[in-house]
This record gives C-alpha cells, structure tokens and sequence, in this order.
C-alpha cells in the first residue's frame, strides 16, 4: 500500500526498524500470504518470517494478539519485542525511533507509543490513555470509548514494547477472550494496565497516524493526501522567534530568595533566532558577538580586553540549549523525529536572552505543544540551561516574564517551590501602565557577575545581604529628588528604569534636564515601549 511520497508503508516501517531488531517476523492471512512473500524477496526481508496465520476471510481471523502469540510462539521468540502495524499511515517518517527504544529500556516496564489527536479526529476511534505527566506511566486505558465519556485526546497507536516478562501474559489474555474480534490490542492494554495494574509507560510521537486496516479507499486516499501536504508544507519557511528584554519593577532580586517580584517585557531591546530545515545541524556564528577573525594581533587583544565575555559568545547558548531540549524530551517521553536544521541569531541585548527565543524556534520546529512544554517548566528549562549546563548565575524572575511576556506578578514562596517546582506567576494588565524611562551604561556590567555569591551567602543564614551598584543608586536618588520621578534598579547591571504619572511631566523632563543630566554621565537614555503579548504597545512615546 504506498504510503508518503510514493513509498510502500511497510518499506518504511522495514526501514525503520531494520536497523535495531535482531529479528522480524511479519504474520499475514493467508489469503494475502503470497503478495507478501513477494514484497519480502524484493526488499532483503527474510520471507522465513513471514508468518501465515491461516485466516483466508475477515470472519475468520485470529486476532491481533492471537496472530503476535503465534509469531512469539512459532519463531521462538524470547527477547523484548516491539511491535508495529505495518498498515499504519504516519504523517512524518522521520522520526527517531533509537529515542523510543532508549526511553523503553529506562523504564521498568512496557511503552505504548500515542500521540494528541488532531483537530476533527474522534476519540471513539481511538485508544485513550491518561499518563501520569511526572512518571510518564500511563494509568487508564479506554479502548475507543462513546462520545462525551472523556476529555483526553491522547491516543494510543499499534506501536508497543514488550518486556520478556511480560509475554506469557499474551496467552492468558487469549484464554479469557475467545472470540476473535475481541482479541484486539486495544483490549489488551485496557486490561493490562486497568486490571492487571502492570507498569505501562507512555511516549509521544509529537505527528500523526492513522491505522489504515478496513477503511475504505476514500478514507485512506484522504489521510494519505492530507499528511503528504503537511510534509510539503514544513520546510517551506524558516521559523523566526523573538525574546524581549525584562525590567525588574519591584522586588527584584528576590526571586533567589522565595520573594515576590513585578516585572515588563519591554520592546526596545530583544534577541532573535532563526531556524531553517538543513541537511546537516548547523550553528552559525554572529559576527559580532562570535568573532574569529580579526584585523591584527592587537585588535584581538583590544575586543578581548574590553569584552572578556567574546571567549564564550552566544554559540554556547544556542549549543546549551539544543542538547537540554534533547535530553529534556528523551526525559519527558517525547520523540523527536529526525529532522536537522542551522540556527542563527540576532541580538542587542545581553546574550542569555537567546536561549528563550532558541527554545521557541525548537518547539515549533518539532511540533512540541504547551501541553508537553508548559510555561513554568519552560522558564525552570531555561534557568536550567544557565545554571546546570553553563554555571551563569541568574535568577528564575527573568525566565518567567520572558516565557509569559508583557506585566507578570510572580510569587517564589518557598512552600510553593517545594510544592510544585514553579511559584505563582500572574500576567497583569497593561492599559493603564504610567509611563517609563530607562538609563543604563553603554558599557554595563554584568548583574550575574555581580550577584554570584549573593544567594550562597543568603543560604549560608547571613539576612543582611547586600550588593553594590553605587552609580546606580546615587542615580536614583539624585533624580528622585531633582526631577521628582520615582527610579530603582530594575535587575540588570549599571541600569536604572524610572517612571512618570502622566505623560506629560514625562515629556517635559526628557525635553529638558533628565535626558541630559544622564547622558553627561555617560549612559544611554530612553522612552520604554512594553511589549504587550496581546499585540497592543503600550503609552510611552516621546510625540
């Protein structure tokens, strides 16, 4: 049965799994038994597997689970087994199948492979199963249950790993169901997991299938059209994925130390990554931030000099986050398929941004869901990825407002960290927000550098926990009391973000001694413009 782009189903499914499986066996009815031994002679498949299970009409068949026990039985089988329709119709053939059978063998019991039905697709026609998002083991089993009896759109497909084990539970089963049309695997499973209560874990394919088995010609030429576009579709366009920067408006630094902080993407300054299906996995430099030529000898040394942080450029954090977001998936039971692609960035903020905006693109690249990623485990993966991978000292405030965007109340109290691993994150509304400044050094310092000894100290029971940015501070307080415009440290080194009540007073100030007293002090002054994730821009305008 030809399947995308022409090829047989069963060719790809031989492909796959040709690579991993010591042993094949393919069970057939009878009555198709030749046209099979032909297919197996053509394609280096040894046709002394091909197992004929004696059935020449449907009425007559044995069963799935009947037709798996006789190939167990005949061929003598007594390893782990996968099994696999040969039938079944997957929308993207490029998936990583070594990752399921790693993540099989680093559980302590079977794998069911299902993945999110789409849109239109019916959960009657389906197996249903509820996995555990913590232990990945899926705890209900519901064999193409009525309309209306549950909520979830997770379903299973013929795509199983077996333990040894586990097998002579296949003869039992047969033993209490003697009628054919109930030996199914969907009725296997419910009763394995549902009765049996046997550890059966679960994994996502983050792509479609579709068992083609008895549907009629129309159905099948429907599905077959429908992923053979999709496939056309995907690697039409790059995938271009922007991160904003935070101002830290109150409370910070206390997110390091179960505080409460509010804190405002802004749009002035952002990092963008762009990701383009390739044939190799490509990083590309910035020419910038990654330099590896230079005019001489002493320009190298000059850029080293006054920019320490080119040793380690932005390449780490694109490298840093690919291999988290692998692991992160082989972890969490997501099977990636195999597709590679170059990434490149843009940036005129500080660099750590990138790793936000990195984690966008591949989301959408291998079609991971908010189900799959939510939005606290995403900021905890992109804190992870500095403090695990790349031993940066951040704090999870800046990870969260920029995975939720725009005005985010954020609660870090410890019983809530230790309850589910993430605070209380709220977004706030942005219609009324007065209008802000920003001040900073054209050559900043860097606030991880400066805070990385802080929280230790605050672990270690010292309460009086101070940094220092004295710059900062006199700024503050000098044009608190001169301009009458309430300023603080919003989190990032050698910055100060200030705010007006009314645009007006705002205006005149710039117009006539804030904008200048900053700049005589050498640093960089400007109107904040909020990024609101709603698509509306806040007030601040300097018209």
């Amino acid at each position: 049965m030809p399947g995308i782009g022409g090829k047989k189903i069963l060719d790809f499914w031989w492909e796959t799994v040709n690579t991993y499986c010591l042993a094949v066996p393919l069970f057939v009815s009878h009555s198709r038994y030749k046209h099979y031994e032909r297919w197996a002679t053509a394609n280096d498949f040894p046709v002394e597997n091909v197992v004929n299970d004696g059935s020449t009409t449907l009425e007559g068949r044995l069963g799935a689970v009947a037709d798996l026990e006789l190939a167990i039985r005949s061929r003598k089988l007594q390893d782990d087994i996968m099994v696999i329709a040969g039938d079944m119709l997957c929308a993207d053939q490029n998936f990583d199948i070594a990752q399921v059978l790693r993540f099989f063998r680093s559980k302590p019991g079977e794998l069911a492979i299902y993945y999110e039905l789409e849109e239109g697709e019916k959960s009657s026609s389906r197996g249903i199963v509820e996995v555990c998002p913590e232990t990945h083991r899926i705890s209900r089993f519901l064999e193409k249950p009525q309309e209306g009896v549950t909520a979830l759109r997770l379903a299973s497909v013929v795509f199983y790993c077996l333990r040894k084990a586990t097998l002579p539970y296949l003869s039992d089963f047969l033993t209490l169901q003697p009628q054919a049309q109930d030996r199914t695997f969907g009725r296997f499973w419910e009763w394995i997991i549902n009765e049996e209560k046997l550890p059966v874990f679960g994994m996502k394919l983050p792509t479609g299938f579709q068992l083609i088995g008895q549907v009629g010609l129309s159905d099948y030429t429907k599905w077959l059209a429908h992923y053979s576009a999709q496939q056309q579709q995907c690697p039409a366009k790059p995938i271009t994925c922007r991160s904003y920067a935070r101002v830290g408006l109150m409370g910070n630094p206390s997110d390091g130390f179960n505080g409460k902080t509010i804190a405002m993407t802004i749009s002035n300054f952002w990092a963008e990554v762009t990701l383009m299906e390739s044939q190799a996995l490509v990083l590309l430099p910035h020419p910038l931030n990654d330099p590896t030529e230079f005019g001489s000898l002493q320009d190298l040394y000059c850029i080293s000099r006054k920019e320490g942080s080119v040793y380690l450029g932005g390449l780490r954090l694109l490298q840093a986050t690919c291999k988290k977001f692998y692991q992160f998936c082989s972890k969490q039971g997501i099977a990636l398929t195999k597709q590679n692609f170059t990434l490149k960035y843009d940036t005129n903020i500080p660099r750590q941004v990138v790793m936000s905006a990195t984690l966008k693109c591949l989301m959408k690249f291998y079609n991971i869901t908010e189900s799959d990623l939510p939005k606290p485990t995403r900021a905890n993966f992109i804190l992870n990825v500095e403090t695990d991978e790349l031993f940066i000292t951040a704090g999870l405030q800046d990870r969260v407002v920029q995975v939720y965007e725009g005005l985010v109340y954020m609660d870090f109290s410890k019983q809530l960290m230790d309850e589910q691993g993430y605070g209380d994150y709220i977004p706030m509304d942005m219609s009324s927000l007065p209008p802000f400044w920003l001040a900073y050094l054209s050559d900043p310092s860097d606030s991880g550098r400066i805070h990385s000894n802080v929280r230790q100290r605050w672990l270690n029971g010292k309460t009086h926990t101070h940094t220092h940015c004295k710059l900062g501070w006199q700024a503050a307080i000098q044009v608190k009391y001169r301009f009458g415009s309430a300023a603080k440290l919003p989190g990032s080194g050698g910055a100060v973000v200030g705010l007006c009540l009314d645009q007006v007073r705002l205006v005149r100030l710039i117009l006539s001694h804030l904008k200048q007293a900053f700049q005589e002090a050498g640093c960089v002054f400007c109107v904040i413009v909020p990024y609101n994730p709603s698509g509306t821009i806040g007030t601040n305008s300097q018209d």
